[in-house]
């Protein structure tokens, strides 16, 4: 008699209904999995380029600015998740021009997120101390989920970021 080497059918039933039944467990976390890690990424994206900034003005010991742009080379715009850019401005009128120079360029941050600010409008400038010329503010980055999971970074006067706890109420 030969020996049989294999699955039944039902045995492959069986493993196909479990498959089934974790994946559509799993599937619903996933997205919420997507959504905060695309929350993390854009906010330090954010942090980033707020920490080369003043480290830039430091180092070159001149103005440095943050400012919203939806073009990559200029300061357009008012919707701080279109877009923005660093550029060391040599002659401090907080515009790119003449001898200024772009050092960084953030495009529009993905998916449904929304990046709003508090106080601070169009742009963040550093002098060469690393401290900030305008006033003190919050960056509020929201998602399609609302408030329930926002995150937010404050920047003081200083020109450090710190995160923004829960109960300080940061709205989008």
């Amino acid at each position: 008699m030969k020996k049989h080497c294999g699955f039944t059918l039902l045995e492959l039933i069986i493993t196909l209904g479990i498959i089934g039944v974790v994946t559509a467990i799993a599937v619903p976390s996933m997205g919420v999995y997507i959504k905060n890690d695309r929350l993390t990424t854009n906010i330090n994206t954010l942090v980033s380029h707020l920490a080369f900034a003043r480290s830039e003005a430091i180092t070159q010991s001149q103005q440095v600015v943050l400012c919203v742009s939806t073009n990559g080379t200029s300061c357009t715009g008012t919707d701080w998740a279109l877009g923005w850019i660093v550029f060391s401005d040599f002659d401090a009128n907080g515009a790119v021009n003449g001898a200024d120079t772009v050092l960084r360029a953030q495009q529009a941050l993905e998916g449904d997120n929304t990046l709003t600010s508090t106080t601070i409008t169009t742009q963040v400038i550093y002098d060469n101390r690393g401290f900030t010329s305008t006033p003190a503010g919050t960056f509020s980055l929201c998602d399609d989920r609302g408030t329930a999971n926002i995150t937010a970074r404050a920047i003081s006067n200083s020109g450090r970021v710190r995160k923004v706890q829960p109960s300080e109420n940061p709205a989008c």
